[in-house]
């Protein structure tokens, strides 16, 4: 409930303010039904058809869990994700996991947590921001000089 909440919500926004910029809402905003339907669909048929590596990854390579620190780990995150969605503030649900399942390793001892996959996932972070922008700004330039 907390990654459909906060992750399916930015989706939902992101496809109503390009129909709404379109002109196919008319002259008030809202988020049509059916695109509320399309992002809860494609949420779940992701989390099914590939949730599974993430939960491996996440709950035996960054550390093991046990049932108990799993679930520490999960309500820790979805509080988190739920203060966030509450504030309007747009937050990576696997981030939030992410941390929250490091803060348990931890916590049981610091030595529990493998640090080279968790700073291999933090690098991948912060190198997707700016390659991200890269990518963008390159496809901005080619789509205006082919309408130019």
């Amino acid at each position: 409930m907390g990654h459909g909440a906060n992750d399916a919500q930015k989706t939902m926004g992101i496809i109503a303010v390009l129909l709404f910029s379109q002109g196919y809402l008319g002259s008030e905003f809202y988020v049509p039904f059916w695109v509320i339907l399309s992002a809860q669909t494609a949420m779940g048929l992701g989390t099914l058809f590939g949730g599974w590596r993430i939960v491996k990854t996440m709950g035996s390579k960054i550390t093991r869990l046990t049932p108990m620190q799993g679930f520490c780990a999960e309500t820790g995150g979805a509080i988190t994700l739920f203060l966030a969605t509450n504030l309007g503030v747009p937050v990576s649900t696997t981030h939030t996991i992410t941390g929250a399942i490091i803060g348990v390793g931890a916590a049981r001892r610091v030595s529990a947590v493998r640090w080279g996959i968790a700073r291999g996932i933090l690098v991948a972070w912060v190198i997707t921001i700016p390659a991200s922008a890269l990518v963008a700004a390159l496809f901005y330039k080619l789509s205006s000089s082919l309408a130019g």
